[in-house]
């Protein structure tokens, strides 16, 4: 069993927790390939084995840390808020620093197939369908693609490139922009913008 700073012994919830912090933090530090085993074990403060255990495999705790974050937007909101939820997490004043943004482990770990499966398939073909109930177009999925594609490029801007293109700028008037350009895709996104 693993201890915690305070030398106590912590449960197996406490240390899945920690493994998967640590697990995020590696993989959004240097990506897939270069995020050891062990070098998540001795961030988390336990032992390989129980990484193992817990979770049967590097892939799969790839899998856990990257999609749960995810997938809880997802839960909080109907498809119709989710742009304008999308768009004031990422211009919000107090977003998370770029080092802790997801998008860089997806940069950094593009290259592997089963990191790019996770984003594309485990994450993006969620958001995907939810967008694409928005619409009763022929195109449906298209639409939800393109409307995708733009935001990630503005996580991407906004926190990874960390070139500021909003900085200064009204991100109440950036949403209500994005989302009325939505609008014409998906035609049931609510169009204004969410308040927290």
């Amino acid at each position: 069993m693993a201890d915690d700073e305070a030398g106590r012994p912590r449960g197996a919830a406490a240390t899945k927790a920690a493994l998967l912090g640590a697990a995020r933090e590696l993989f959004i530090e240097r990506g897939f390939d270069h995020a050891t085993v062990r070098d998540i074990a001795t961030r988390a403060g336990a032992n390989q084995a129980l990484l193992f255990r817990y979770f049967g495999s590097k892939e799969a705790l790839f899998r856990a840390a990257m999609i749960s974050e995810g997938h809880q937007l997802l839960a909080e909101a109907p498809p119709e808020q989710l742009v304008g939820r999308m768009l004031s997490r990422m211009l919000a004043p107090d977003a998370k620093p770029a080092k802790d943004n997801p998008l860089y482990a997806l940069l950094r770990s593009s290259a592997n197939e089963h990191a790019a499966a996770v984003f594309r398939d485990d994450l993006g073909a969620p958001y995907r369908q939810a967008l694409a109930s928005l619409t009763d177009a022929d195109d449906a999925t298209t639409r939800a693609d393109l409307v995708l594609a733009w935001l990630l490029g503005i996580g991407l801007l906004q926190s990874v490139l960390d070139m500021s293109q909003f900085a200064g700028a009204d991100t109440a008037r950036i949403t209500e922009h994005v989302l009325r350009a939505v609008a014409t895709l998906l035609e049931r996104v609510d169009t204004v913008p969410p308040v927290d």
